[in-house]
């Protein structure tokens, strides 16, 4: 008997759960796995999941799936939509919804499987396949492996992953090279001297410190990068203060770092700190600021060779022009981890979750911004079909394709 793939997504969609919680995805993860004949391992990682489906000589492929939520209100009318809350880090009773399609990528994931299952006289090797927590702290590949994942299943020889995103259902976005940017989360808190809103003189004001780094920091993309590479810094949080009579005595910025290459990197990290640090200077703080790192994510790279190869076959199956180059995205992944520790390919690709219509009659408008939710909104949804099953065919293809 198959397995309802619709009724599962729906199911995952309306259940999502926050980064390294989610012991119920894992768990209906694990179990469709294990009906499906494969050694399951759980909470590699808190609750990553592992299954591995032995068929004989042969390769062996990591194919991987995200499966958190995100701290989100869904905003989409849907009938199933998500109306669950959860526990932030903080303590903080939040709403949790599936705001970045990891429930399609769990039911693709499984999808696929199945597939693989019912074909496995047609191909020899080894699938391990990887359900993963925490992708949105960007931690859960690297919790995965820290926690011994190469050690306890076999070594891969190609890693595979896949992401839906805002392009017409039906498409495939994938390219060689660099495929998603890298990504920094960096905290730095900024050293005052606090006092009275009436005596500022007698103060060393860290809002103002705070405001005039924020300004200064945008001329590093601006002014410091060719406007041929990638390279983007954003503050995304700002934290300071209780009260309006009182001039507080630090100020934190929360800062989004992203770039395309190793070098790149090193570049803007520099310029960050010498920014900090000069204008903490210009203010006179009477210490240094702190540089805190949240997450240090490595770009997406696809290898050139095994990227064509899977091109190719996609294209073969699902139709000439069915891959399109979608470009670079500025988005980071913690996939390449997976990848980069074993010393071996990646290959990730993006597939549309948008009905293909309403992409088009907002491409023909020029609206594509305004009318066609993206990643991380409340109101991201991928239209179920025929995204579910472009998901389930093209990592089916793709596994295929290395163990053929």
């Amino acid at each position: 008997m198959s397995i309802d793939l619709e009724a599962l997504y729906i199911d995952l969609h309306r259940h999502p759960e926050l980064s390294f919680q989610e012991t119920r995805t894992a768990g209906i993860a694990a179990g469709h796995l294990r009906d499906l004949g494969l050694e399951v391992e759980e909470g590699i990682g808190i609750t990553g999941v592992v299954g591995v489906l032995r068929n004989g000589d042969g390769p062996v492929v990591w194919a991987r799936a995200d499966m958190d939520g995100l701290p989100v209100e869904e905003l989409t009318g849907l009938p199933y939509s998500s109306t669950v809350t959860g526990i932030d880090p903080a303590g903080n009773t939040v709403p949790v919804m599936h705001a970045c399609g990891h429930d399609m990528h769990v039911t693709a994931m499984i999808g696929a499987v199945e597939r693989l299952v019912a074909e496995r006289e047609e191909w020899s090797g080894t699938l391990v396949v990887i359900i993963q927590p925490a992708e949105e702290y960007g931690a859960g590949s690297r919790a995965m492996l820290d926690d011994g994942l190469l050690e306890r299943v076999p070594r891969p020889n190609i890693v595979l992953g896949q992401h839906v995103t805002p392009l017409p259902a039906g498409i495939i976005g994938m390219r060689p090279g660099p495929q998603m940017a890298a990504a920094d989360g960096i905290t730095v808190t900024l050293h005052g001297r606090g006092g009275h809103g009436s005596r500022p003189h007698t103060t060393i004001d860290p809002v103002v410190m705070a405001a005039a780094t924020v300004m200064r920091l945008q001329t590093i993309p601006s002014r410091e990068i060719d406007p041929r590479e990638v390279g983007v810094v954003t503050v995304g949080s700002i934290h300071a203060g209780t009260k309006n009579n009182i001039i507080p005595a630090e100020a934190t910025l929360e800062l989004s770092l992203r770039y395309s290459t190793d070098e790149m990197r090193d570049k803007i990290l520099t310029g960050v700190e010498r920014i900090v640090r000069a204008e903490a200077a210009a203010s006179g703080a009477e210490r240094e600021p702190e540089f805190r790192t949240a997450h240090t994510l490595p770009p997406t790279i696809n290898d050139p060779a095994a990227t064509a190869r899977v091109t190719a076959a996609i294209n073969r199956d699902l139709g000439a022009g069915t891959v399109v180059d979608p470009g670079m995205f500025t988005g980071s992944e913690d996939v390449s981890w997976f990848a980069r520790d074993a010393d071996v390919p990646l290959v990730f690709w993006f597939f549309g979750g948008v009905a293909p219509e309403a992409y088009a009659a907002a491409e023909a408008s020029g609206t594509v911004a305004e009318d066609i939710p993206t990643n991380h909104s409340p109101y991201y949804a991928p239209e179920i079909h025929p995204t579910l099953e472009t998901g389930v065919a093209a990592m089916a293809i793709a596994v295929r394709e290395f163990l053929a």
